[in-house]
């Protein structure tokens, strides 16, 4: 048994988690695992690099899981970052900060890795369900961009693309520095059209149509799951391994984008941080249900970041 701690930080929220791996038995046993909205993406579709408030933020949340780790007691610690801190200019302040805090250097990981984590995290424990065909497609929605991965027990194939919810909110529907509410049917439009170009992309090396099971992470998954389930808050046990239907999936985005801002913020399960991302990232799960033939995604709420783990134990 390895105490372990891995931290996945990505455009929009940072993610810890404390866990006992047993690798004899497959067995990951949380201690700790927690969230943080951060925003670290802010403006890098625009810009190119990492805003200073969005880098501060940031650190403010690596300080308060510094103290958790040692709390616990973690032999090993892995900091990986993703798409935000993979496309910006200034990436070594972001670097040197995290070196400063935590005493390890955050990886800058390939979309081809990120992938990787993702199916491990998401997949370790659905081997020998006899109710999930395979080969799995893997979808992790993040902040900046999307990871597919399709395979049995190990990958076969995966791809990043450079659609996610923040990403498709900051470059379609802010206008003057506020996000449209709701937003237009040419906003909507733009999103679904870049959308639609990303799954063409993945396609070329991701046989996206082949896999039996689609597997779906990340925030905006697992909050589409809650809002399906209509729970009175975020229930993390209710949405794991949960399914939602391609027409529960379809008729909840609709719903989404004909929102307000009130109005999303109103939804007992939503978080805070997620309230303006969310009705792009209900799309993004759209679309892909609908390229693919999906007729209901399985939600997980293991994914890279248990991935990350394994991966040190």
């Amino acid at each position: 048994m390895t105490r372990v701690a891995a931290i996945d930080c990505g455009t929009n929220s940072i993610r810890l988690l404390v866990a006992d791996a047993d690798p004899a038995t497959g067995e990951l046993t949380d201690l700790d695992r927690r969230m943080t909205i951060v925003r670290l993406g802010q403006g890098v579709d625009r810009t190119g690099r990492l805003a200073p408030e969005a880098l501060e933020r940031t650190f403010a949340a690596c300080r308060e899981y510094a103290a958790v780790i040692k709390e616990h007691g973690a032999e090993r610690l892995r900091f990986v970052a993703t798409s935000a801190s993979r496309d910006a200019e200034n990436r070594d302040a972001f670097v040197e900060g995290v070196l400063e805090i935590l005493g390890v250097e955050p990886e800058v990981i390939s979309g081809d890795q990120e992938a990787e984590f993702s199916f491990t995290g998401a997949t370790k424990e659905l081997t020998g369900r006899a109710d999930l065909d395979r080969p799995y497609l893997v979808v992790d929605i993040g902040g900046g961009s999307t990871e597919f991965v399709v395979g049995d027990d190990q990958v076969r194939a995966a791809r990043s693309v450079d659609v996610g919810c923040v990403r498709m909110t900051e470059r379609h529907l802010v206008r003057d520095g506020e996000v449209s509410d709701p937003p237009s049917e040419e906003q909507i439009a733009a999103i679904r059209a870049d959308v639609e170009a990303a799954l063409d992309l993945a396609e070329r090396t991701v046989p996206l149509r082949e896999a039996r099971t689609l597997v779906g992470l990340a925030g905006s998954v697992t909050t589409v799951s809650a809002i399906a389930q209509e729970l009175p808050e975020y229930d993390s046990a209710a949405i794991h391994h949960s399914r939602v239907s391609r027409d529960r999936v379809r008729e909840i985005t609709d719903r989404l984008l004909r929102s307000t801002h009130a109005e999303r913020a109103a939804v007992p399960s939503m978080h805070p941080g997620r309230v303006d991302v969310i009705a792009a990232g209900a799309l993004v799960l759209l679309a892909i249900m609908e390229r693919t033939g999906a007729e209901e995604v399985v939600v997980s709420e293991h994914d890279i970041l248990d991935g990350i783990a394994w991966s040190v134990a």
